[in-house]
């Protein structure tokens, strides 16, 4: 019989939508104020792979990728998740429109996992209105995606990416807590 054990804390991941690039400074802003120092900025990427948000924020939409240096217990992505809804409250321009999409996750050394509202067949349900999916699994040393993973993070720049926060946050999780830990949670 297996015994329970906690596991390592992960990296969280916060992807950014958002039509206007002065939005993603001030969110990131407001991000690290709460979760610390952003260790990583993505390049500015054009999302274009899908119009599901172009009814409510416009054509033109751009995405961003933060991480942090703090880790996280992987048990906090429902908070965080709650946390990010209410900032994209509060940076709504108006009733109909956000300015951003705030989408939270976590790299761990086997996984990116991504916060969600939405219920679907691939996605656990965790607590209070919060879902969890696996969007990217790390296999053969590399992110690979699942059948209904997102198309942008299925693209080889995203998965590119994904791999070198993972391989830092790898070195991290070495130097604090020694291999022993991590051949445990692989």
């Amino acid at each position: 019989m297996g015994q329970p054990f906690k596991p390592l804390p992960v990296k969280l991941v916060v992807g950014l939508i958002s039509g206007e690039l002065s939005v993603f400074e001030k969110t990131k802003d407001l991000l690290s104020e709460k979760f610390g120092k952003v260790d990583f900025i993505s390049p500015v990427f054009d999302f274009d792979q899908t119009d599901y948000y172009e009814k409510e924020m416009g054509k033109g939409l751009k995405r961003v990728f933060l991480t942090f240096e703090r880790l996280i217990g992987a048990e906090q992505l429902v908070i965080i998740k709650h946390f990010t809804n209410k900032m994209e409250e509060m940076l709504r321009q108006d009733t109909h429109h956000r300015s951003v999409n705030i989408d939270p996750g976590y790299i761990s050394l086997s996984k990116l996992v991504l916060a969600t509202t939405k219920s679907f067949v691939h996605r656990i349900y965790c607590k209070d209105g919060i879902f969890e999916e696996i969007t990217l699994l790390f296999k053969d040393r590399t992110f690979m995606p699942g059948p209904l993973t997102y198309p942008d993070y299925r693209s080889l720049t995203h998965i590119t990416m994904f791999n070198d926060i993972r391989n830092k946050y790898y070195e991290h999780i070495k130097k604090t807590y020694g291999l022993s830990q991590l051949y445990r949670c692989v």
